[in-house]
């Protein structure tokens, strides 16, 4: 990483921000926290300049690692901010498709075998990410991205803001994004209205990862410990926009974490009628049998399953050989590595009257 970019969170922008001048009730901030460099930062920048009534919230998805739970413990701790933790629920949802598999698939002529398998697995288990694809009947994908908008975008809302919205106040939705990050982003406003009083605001729209990085030093608050163990991404663990790199690294340095997604996939898959599914969608599978568009569902979890994926990860590019520099590079699961520069041995928090 380049050397830290030097800035005054004070004065980052301007503050107190207003998107309007008419407020009839209380301003209110919330700052959505994912144990991410980006959500960190955000709430590091919220704290620096004395953002009123505010609230961080934390949406659980139950596919995090457990060092990014350890992690918003010590945000909280260190930051003195309470952050609520948020979980979605899908038992209604998963009840709804329990009684139309029992009535519907039946009248449809689906093998009883199929059906009672269905009935089995489909029980609300308490793990948001996994009781929403047992109720989508799969996992989510790039083209399908249901995941954010459920597990975190409508649990925030609902639980959080929702309350708040009386036509009279005002709720700052604070996030994380950044335009450096993909073309999307990169033509977003600031602040834009959602309405019913609800603002989204992107303070840090225009930082680069260095001044993020900073952000965390010049607080005195450590990054995550995932980015100094080869995570591009911390949130899910694993996202299912994860890197090749990245995948490899999760399997070498946490193999249970591989053994839980072959639990997953075999209990999804047995909620929809084809009887599969993966965690990384099939049409993106690293084979070389050609398309995939006549190959039965089973033949699709063969070539695509997470076990299948990993083997991928760890080939060079064309998926036919292995990468054998990367493959001794498994060796030692807990060496650091970052992509960020912060193995750096001159890398270190400061505290802020340090910085004064």
């Amino acid at each position: 990483m380049t050397a830290p970019t030097q800035i005054d969170l004070a004065t980052a922008i301007r503050w107190p921000f207003h998107p309007t001048d008419s407020l009839q009730g209380d301003l209110h901030n919330i700052v959505s926290v994912s144990g991410g460099k980006d959500s960190t930062a955000l709430l590091l920048l919220a704290i620096a300049q004395g953002a009123h009534n505010l609230r961080a919230v934390f949406a659980d998805t139950g596919n995090e690692h457990e060092l990014t739970l350890e992690y918003i413990d010590y945000l909280e701790q260190s930051t003195g901010v309470t952050i609520e933790r948020r979980r979605a629920d899908f038992s209604r949802q998963i009840a709804r498709k329990r009684e139309f598999i029992a009535t519907k698939w039946r009248d449809q002529g689906v093998a009883e075998s199929i059906v009672e398998a269905a009935l089995q697995v489909l029980q609300p288990t308490g793990i948001p990410f996994l009781d929403l694809c047992l109720w989508k009947g799969r996992f989510p994908s790039r083209k399908a991205q249901f995941c954010t908008e459920e597990l975190k975008r409508n649990v925030i809302i609902e639980q959080v803001m929702l309350p708040l919205m009386d036509g009279q106040n005002m709720i700052m939705s604070w996030q994380g994004v950044r335009r450096d990050e993909s073309d999307v982003r990169r033509y977003l406003a600031e602040c834009d209205e959602v309405g019913g009083g609800l603002y989204n605001y992107r303070p840090i729209l225009k930082w680069d990862v260095a001044a993020v990085f900073e952000s965390h030093r010049y607080m005195g608050i450590k990054p995550n410990p995932l980015y100094t163990l080869g995570a591009g991404r911390v949130g899910c663990m694993p996202c299912i926009n994860c890197r090749k790199g990245e995948l490899r690294d999760i399997a070498a340095r946490w193999p249970e974490v591989i053994d839980r997604l072959e639990h997953w996939e075999n209990l999804v898959g047995q909620t929809c009628k084809r009887q599969g599914a993966t965690f990384f969608a099939g049409s993106n599978a690293k084979h070389q049998q050609g398309s995939i568009k006549e190959m039965s569902a089973q033949q699709i979890v063969d070539i695509a399953n997470i076990r299948q994926a990993v083997e991928w990860s760890r080939t060079t590019r064309g998926g036919i050989q292995y990468d054998l520099i990367a493959s001794d590079g498994e060796a030692d699961a807990t060496a650091c590595s970052s992509a960020y520069g912060l193995c750096d041995s001159d890398w270190q928090p400061v505290k802020i009257e340090e910085a004064a």
